[in-house]
């Protein structure tokens, strides 16, 4: 039996009422909100939150064999962008990871690839969605990231076994940005939905067909795509019953890209009982359908920080602040030098503390962090274990907020946390609102982009409220 043995979805802590937009320009905007990455996230973060959630979920000791990262929005060009997402997630150096990058498509054929056959696969998508101010694709983009693990029943429980998939292309001008460009360009929707339309009923018929199954026996079904004309249109066309669409959350999330089919399947995995046919209809420069059957394992299935939770989580964010994040427009930046740019050898060195935040622990307990080949506690060199820290929560022992330091959305707020069984480590905390922030709050490590310079990113890890209990309200 082939499937999914794990899925996840990350949603930033951050939401942009869409009423902001037309407040600010009288113009643009539309009811709801959207999520909205933080200025230290990107697509890569982004996968990686989704990632390590995926694996939590998944099988006891099962790694995947294998990884593909998906995203419109790659933060390295020339560079492979799946590699970072490798460190963070500590796989083992023999899992080769590499992108699927460019297009909304490029995550549903990966995860289609990977339910097809072959290797355990994590297939992990990231995407920050934007546009032009006051555009519909600055309105309806919203930032995500999604995860899912596929694989054999050898590896572990399936909660859903893949029965039926079809995949039709057409070459058709619908949405297109050229190398460098920031924002999308989009033909007129009506030409749009004239095509995808008819090819996404044609690509269901051949799914259901494959897969044995008739479409009034489907018992939930999420359609997701970049034109939204189309997918509301293609949603009433698909003989399902009522209440059988599932929410494409474009009126809580917005369209998340490439990741937006992984963050569709997760929500229906989530609530999916045993027996149940769900179906995953993609609009994309085609149309691709998969179908799938929910097995007894979800019943047992308890996963933590599900869609529905996260999106309860989330705080507003000021239509200025998200602007200036986006690029869109410059503020006074701190007056402090810009950092210089993270210097190739020494990360390399330190790959297993940079990206996987990995410390040591000597043969007494002391932990140390960064990983330290001479042990303070007991003098012993050499001797200690990795201890990997990612996961571990932590309690704020004392914090400072720092209004003067470089940062490119201030104040910076550092703290001191004591990690549960031991271990004390000064981080910079993010999605945190300095007013509300108490000492003996609770934190977690939380994978991030700390600096860009010279076009390095810098990635590291920080600390934010566990939960979503301690909101920015950067303005």
């Amino acid at each position: 039996m082939r499937g999914i043995l794990s899925a996840a979805a990350y949603l930033p802590y951050h939401r942009l009422d869409r009423a902001e937009i037309a407040a600010t320009f009288g113009k643009g905007g539309g009811r709801g909100q959207r999520t909205v990455a933080s200025y230290d996230e990107d697509a890569t973060t982004l996968a990686v939150e989704a990632g390590r959630l995926a694996l939590r979920r998944g099988p006891a000791g099962v790694e995947p064999a294998a990884l593909w990262f998906a995203t419109t929005a790659p933060p390295y060009l020339d560079k492979t962008n799946a590699t970072a997402v490798h460190a963070a997630l500590r796989l083992d150096r023999s899992v080769p990871a590499f992108d699927a990058a460019g297009s909304v498509r490029s995550a549903v054929g990966a995860l289609r690839a990977a339910l097809a056959g072959g290797a355990t696969t994590l297939v992990a998508a990231g995407d920050l969605r934007s546009g032009a101010p006051t555009s519909p694709d600055e309105a309806a983009g919203g930032d995500a990231g999604a995860a899912v693990l596929a694989g054999d029943a050898d590896d572990g429980q399936v909660l859903a076994e893949l029965i039926g998939a079809a995949s039709l292309t057409e070459e058709f001008l619908d949405r297109w940005r050229a190398p460098g460009d920031t924002h999308a360009k989009v033909w007129e929707e009506r030409f749009g939905e004239s095509v995808y339309v008819p090819l996404g009923r044609d690509a269901w018929e051949l799914a259901l067909k494959d897969a044995g199954v008739g479409a009034d026996e489907v018992g939930r079904v999420a359609v997701v795509g970049t034109h939204a004309r189309s997918v509301k249109a293609l949603g009433r066309k698909l003989g399902i019953g009522d209440g059988v669409l599932a929410d494409d959350r474009s009126a809580t999330v917005g369209n998340a890209g490439a990741a937006a089919p992984g963050l569709a399947l997760t929500t229906l995995l989530e609530q999916a009982t045993p027996g149940q046919v769900l179906a995953l209809v993609t609009l994309a420069d085609g149309a691709d359908v998969l179908v799938l059957r929910a097995t007894d394992a979800v019943a047992a299935w308890s996963p933590d920080r599900t869609v529905d939770e996260q999106v309860a989580a989330g705080g507003p964010v000021p239509y200025g602040t998200f602007l200036s994040w986006r690029g869109e427009v410059t503020v006074q930046p701190p007056n402090r030098p810009e950092p210089q740019r993270a210097a190739a050898p020494p990360s390399a060195r330190r790959a297993e503390w940079k990206f996987g935040f990995v410390g040591s622990r000597d043969p007494s307990g002391a932990l140390s962090l960064p990983p330290a080949r001479i042990s303070y506690a007991d003098g012993s060199i050499d001797q200690g274990t990795p201890a990997p820290m990612a996961d571990v929560p932590a309690t704020v022992v004392t914090f400072t907020v720092d209004r003067l330091a470089y940062s490119p959305s201030p104040p910076i707020v550092f703290a001191v946390v004591d990690f549960d069984g031991g271990g004390r480590f000064p981080v910079e905390l993010t999605d945190v609102d300095p007013d509300a922030l108490a000492i003996g709050d609770r934190v977690e490590m939380t994978f991030r982009r700390l600096t860009t310079a010279d076009g390095v990113h810098n990635y590291f890890w920080k600390a934010r409220p566990v939960g979503g209990t301690n909101g920015e309200t950067t303005s």
